[in-house]
């Protein structure tokens, strides 16, 4: 992915880089399939805990290219399963959605003993930005 300009990843900091909802689409046979899903943007990355068997993990076993779309802003990625949230790899991001999370991820929906709690990492492959009237793409 070309790196988005210095102006364009502060403003995606400052909308994504917290708890943000966005829209992930995912197709199965050819079917496009989109949820919300609460979501914390890094360095070219959004990152979800999700469940390994949910149905947006197995879309994206079978097809890792994936669309997002946010507050004026619309992606195309590539999904990729960083595994069990607790795994020692996944420490430093973890800490983070948990920061970010606070407010809602120990209310009982994550069950963070379970193996199947994952991180999911969407590696923005381009990105189509707007604000206060300027256009960015990358």
């Amino acid at each position: 992915m070309k790196k988005p300009c210095k102006e364009a990843e502060k403003i995606m900091i400052e909308r994504f880089g917290k708890d943000s909802i966005i829209a992930l689409a995912t197709t199965d046979q050819g079917i496009p399939y989109v949820r919300n899903v609460n979501a914390y943007y890094e360095d070219g990355a959004f990152y979800i805990i999700t469940h390994a068997l949910s149905t947006k993990m197995r879309h994206i076993k079978t097809n890792p290219t994936v669309a997002i779309a946010g507050d004026w802003f619309t992606a195309h990625g590539t999904g990729i399963n960083l595994g069990y949230f607790g795994k020692q790899e996944n420490q430093i991001i973890a800490e983070k959605l948990k920061i970010a999370f606070a407010e809602w991820i120990n209310n009982g929906h994550n069950n963070f003993e379970d193996e199947n709690t994952i991180i999911l990492c969407i590696e923005l492959t381009d990105g189509l930005l707007f604000s206060h009237g300027t256009r960015y793409e990358f």
